[in-house]
C-alpha cells in the first residue's frame, strides 16, 4: 500500500518552494479539482498545499468527496505556502443509474447544513460497507472490518476498499475480479447506496454560497441541459486526459447551456500519476470566470474564500 504523507516540511528547506510573495504575485496556474486524506488521497490538506506551492501552482480548490473537514486546515496552510485555497466539496449523485459527481466551489465550509448532509451520506456509506462485509461473510468470504478501515485509511469506505480486502485475503485474483464477481451492481455483494439526484446536490451547494459544476462530464454530457435547467453554474472542460477536440466540445455545450468552463486534474496522490497535481492546463479566463460568476450571485465572504 502506498505511504500516505502528511507531515509538512519548513518551507526554507525545499529549495523547489517559492516564497510566498512570488506565490502570490507570479504564479498564475492553478487546479480546481484535488483531493487529500479527508476522503480518499493519500496526502494531507496541509501537504498538499506544500505541494501544489512547490509545483508553482498559485490557487488550488480542495474538493474532497462529501467532505469539507480539511478546508480549514488547507486555508492555513495556503497563508503559510503562499497558495490561494478554494473550499469546495465533490458529491456523489444519480440520475436513475447513472452516477454524476458534482463539484462545489466557494462554499461557506461551515454552513450546518451543508455539514450535516454530508455527513449523513458519509455515515450511508459505512452501513452500505458493513452490510456488504455481511454478504461476503454469507458468501464464504470473511473480511476484516479493521483492514477494511485501515486500507481506507481517514477517507469514506467504499467499494475499491472492500476490493483490495478481498484481494489481500486471496478471495480473488485482481480487483477488477472483485468489481466483476461480487461487488458491482447486481452481484451476490453488492449492496445499493443512497443516491442524491444532482439537483440536490446543486441546491445544497447554493445554499451553503457556493457554485456547482460538474465533473468530468464527457461519458455524461446528455446529462448536461437537465442540470443547467436545475441550476448547475459550471462543467470542467479541462480534466486529466480530455484531448482538444474533448474541451472544444464542452466548451461549446457549456457557451450553449449558459455554463462556466472549469477544470482539474482530479489529483489524489503520487500512486495516480497521470492526475498529476496541476498536470491539466487551464485557461485563466476558467478562474476569472468562477470568481466573476460568484460575485454575481452567491455571495461568500469569511476569511480565506472571496477572491
Amino acid at each position: 500500500m502506498a505511504r500516505r504523507e502528511d507531515a509538512v516540511r519548513d518551507p526554507t528547506q525545499d529549495a523547489r518552494l517559492p516564497n510566498r510573495r512570488a506565490a502570490h504575485s507570479a504564479a498564475r496556474r492553478f487546479d480546481l479539482h484535488v483531493h487529500s486524506t479527508v476522503s480518499d488521497g493519500l496526502y494531507a490538506p496541509r501537504e498538499v498545499v506544500r505541494l501544489a506551492a512547490v509545483a508553482g501552482l498559485g490557487t488550488i480548490a480542495l474538493t474532497d468527496h462529501d467532505a469539507v473537514e480539511g478546508i480549514d486546515e488547507a486555508l492555513a496552510a495556503g497563508d503559510r505556502y503562499g497558495v490561494r485555497v478554494i473550499p469546495g466539496v465533490e458529491i456523489s449523485t444519480y440520475a436513475g443509474e447513472v452516477e454524476l459527481h458534482v463539484l462545489g466551489y466557494l462554499v461557506r465550509h461551515t454552513d450546518p447544513i451543508l455539514r450535516a448532509t454530508l455527513t449523513r451520506y458519509r455515515e450511508a456509506r459505512l452501513e452500505r460497507a458493513r452490510a456488504m462485509l455481511a454478504r461476503l461473510e454469507a458468501l464464504g468470504l470473511p473480511l476484516s472490518w479493521e483492514r477494511v478501515r485501515e486500507l481506507a485509511g481517514p477517507g469514506s469506505i467504499g467499494r475499491p476498499h472492500i476490493a483490495r480486502a478481498l484481494l489481500e485475503e486471496g478471495h480473488v485474483h485482481s480487483v477488477a475480479e472483485a468489481f466483476d464477481r461480487l461487488l458491482n451492481p447486481g452481484k451476490p455483494a453488492y449492496v445499493p447506496r443512497e443516491k442524491a439526484t444532482p439537483g440536490e446536490a446543486i441546491r445544497l451547494i447554493h445554499g451553503a454560497g457556493g457554485l456547482a459544476a460538474l465533473a468530468h462530464p464527457w461519458a455524461v454530457a446528455g446529462h448536461v441541459a437537465d442540470l443547467a435547467r436545475e441550476g448547475l453554474d459550471g462543467l470542467e472542460v479541462y480534466y486529466s486526459g480530455y484531448g482538444p477536440q474533448v474541451s472544444h466540445y464542452l466548451r461549446a455545450l457549456a457557451r450553449e447551456q449558459g455554463l462556466i468552463c472549469t477544470g482539474g486534474s482530479d489529483f489524489h496522490g503520487a500512486s495516480r500519476e497521470e492526475n498529476r497535481l496541476g498536470g491539466v492546463d487551464i485557461p485563466q479566463a476558467c478562474l476569472d470566470g468562477l470568481y466573476r460568476r460568484h460575485r454575481a450571485g452567491r455571495r461568500y465572504d469569511e476569511d480565506g474564500a472571496s477572491p
